[in-house]
């Protein structure tokens, strides 16, 4: 299904006021419904690497994926497709990111934070490693629909210390876990419904370390109406605010519902694709 019609998209990604090369790295491909950011780390010009291959090589293979079989294809242990083809194709890009850092000394310890989202079917999959998240508005309410793998959330789970504490930490930057740094590595993934209406945020921490979330829902309120606009002030708000590290954002707006063909002709259809 062509969700080109649906989907209403805008993204930018800005090295920032400090850094003078950005490692972030976006895809958005509106007609499947998959949308990834990256965030990179490593050696001089290495998370660069590290993002720019998560993004390539995972679009293009989930590309090809989907070609072959719808993501809501339940197979017969009664497991989406979606999520067969989001775990076994992150677990090749772990696998190339983590064979070119071993493999060349530039490359030492590169590695990738990951947020990802499928539109399918009136619904959203998330595939999220590290501190990159996706935010979702509708109506008024504004909320974090991943929760970070860092040091820094699993002391705010365990109590050791409070949210508000959690600002002005200096492990913000300490994950958990990342693409490519280990031979084998867990992503989250998450089944979410959509409505039309909402808007999806995907940011890589550049703009959350910077801006407070409540800021961050006031822009897109204020500029819910224009994408493109509040793509480019929440990059210009992590900007004013110190533009300590690159900050990218992809937005994405539901338009209308987008319900999966059913019944024996899709069905016939899907088979000779």
């Amino acid at each position: 299904m062509d969700l080109s019609q649906v989907l209403q998209i805008a993204s930018r990604s800005d090295s920032g006021m400090v850094r003078s090369h950005n490692e972030d790295a976006v895809y958005s491909n509106p007609s499947c419904g998959l949308m990834i950011l990256a965030d990179g780390m490593g050696g001089y010009n290495a998370g660069e690497v590290a993002s720019g291959m998560a993004t390539t090589l995972l679009g293009s293979e989930l590309e090809k994926a989907f070609q072959k079989l719808a993501p809501q294809h339940v197979d017969a242990a009664g497991k989406l497709y979606s999520h067969n083809a989001l775990e076994a194709e992150l677990a090749r890009a772990n696998t190339a990111i983590y064979q070119a850092a071993q493999s060349q000394p530039q490359y030492a310890g590169m590695g990738t934070t990951l947020v990802m989202a499928l539109f399918y079917d009136n619904m959203m999959t998330v595939a999220h490693i590290g501190d990159s998240r996706l935010y979702r508005l509708r109506g008024d309410e504004f909320l974090a629909v991943t929760r970070d793998h860092s040091l820094l959330q699993e002391q705010i789970d365990s109590g050791m210390i409070s949210v508000e504490e959690a600002r002005h930490s200096q492990n913000k930057n300490l994950v958990t876990r990342a693409l490519g740094v280990d031979p084998v590595v867990e992503p989250e993934i998450r089944d979410y419904d959509t409505m039309p209406g909402d808007i999806y945020l995907l940011c890589s921490d550049g703009l959350n370390d910077m801006v407070e979330d409540e800021e961050i829902a006031l822009t897109l309120q204020a500029l819910s109406a224009n994408l493109e606009l509040a793509a480019t002030q929440l990059i210009q708000a992590a900007n004013d605010s110190g533009g300590r590290d690159n900050v990218s954002v992809v937005l994405v707006r539901i338009l209308h519902e987008y319900p999966a063909a059913r019944g024996w002709f899709a069905r016939l259809l899907q088979w000779f694709k």
